[in-house]
């Protein structure tokens, strides 16, 4: 079997298990493909566009979906459990179930430092997958996919722990306090696997920091940092 057929083989096995066949073949090509694996660096050809856009999408139709499902939910509630939803540690986890990985296209250096599986990219081309059927199918062919593979996470009980970022503007709220400012303090890596240091400061209080893969996630880094740093334990605290 040649090097293509195979690759087409595993595309078409992915549409398989996402119940939707592309009409534009190239549309799912670059949703599947990585940066890495493109000579000269052209973003354009890769997952990122449909990334900005999946993303958008992913947010209008789960947030259409909690409307529709939770009648009796208030904003807050619908803010959390669209959060909680659309987060990029979700979005991994829903492309480890459509297994998306053998069907990425990576670099070689990319693909044996196990690409394949790191979640920061499962998460973008789940994103990017989710905007590829947008642009292919239109808006019902986007919400029935995400339908399909969000459905039953989305209603699960609303998790009762608060992320630490929400916990930290609680109890500075609960003591008068302005809201935590969070501030980029520095970004290293390539472009493609960035990681990112975040300050947070509050008044009378020296500032904490956090890193991650993501702005938000080193944010939510520093304020457990913060968290920690005035006592409080942001797993002990429940909704």
């Amino acid at each position: 079997m040649s090097r293509k057929s195979a690759k087409d083989k595993e595309r078409a096995a992915l549409e398989e298990r996402i119940g939707y066949a592309f009409t534009d073949k190239e549309l799912l090509e670059r949703a599947l493909t990585h940066i890495s694996a493109l000579a000269g660096g052209n973003r354009n050809a890769s997952y990122q566009r449909l990334e900005f856009l999946g993303d958008h999408v992913l947010g209008l139709v789960i947030s259409d979906m909690l409307y529709k499902s939770f009648p009796r939910a208030n904003e807050g509630e619908l803010s959390r459990r669209l959060s909680d939803l659309v987060r990029k540690e979700t979005c991994a986890e829903v492309a480890r179930v459509m297994d998306i990985g053998p069907a990425l296209k990576l670099g070689s250096s990319e693909s044996h430092a196990g690409g394949r599986l790191r979640a920061t990219i499962l998460a973008d081309a789940c994103e990017g997958l989710v905007g590829a059927v947008f642009l292919d199918g239109g808006y019902a062919a986007a919400e029935a996919l995400v339908d399909r593979f969000w459905r039953e996470r989305m209603l699960k009980p609303l998790r009762p722990l608060r992320d630490p970022k929400t916990l930290l503007q609680e109890w500075a709220q609960g003591r008068g306090l302005p809201a935590p400012a969070y501030k980029e303090v520095e970004r290293t890596g390539p472009h493609h696997d960035p990681e990112f240091r975040v300050s947070v400061s509050l008044p009378d209080r020296p500032t904490a920091e956090g890193i991650g893969s993501s702005k938000r996630a080193a944010e939510q880094a520093a304020a457990a940092a913060m968290l920690a740093r005035v006592g409080i334990a942001a797993d002990k605290l429940d909704g």
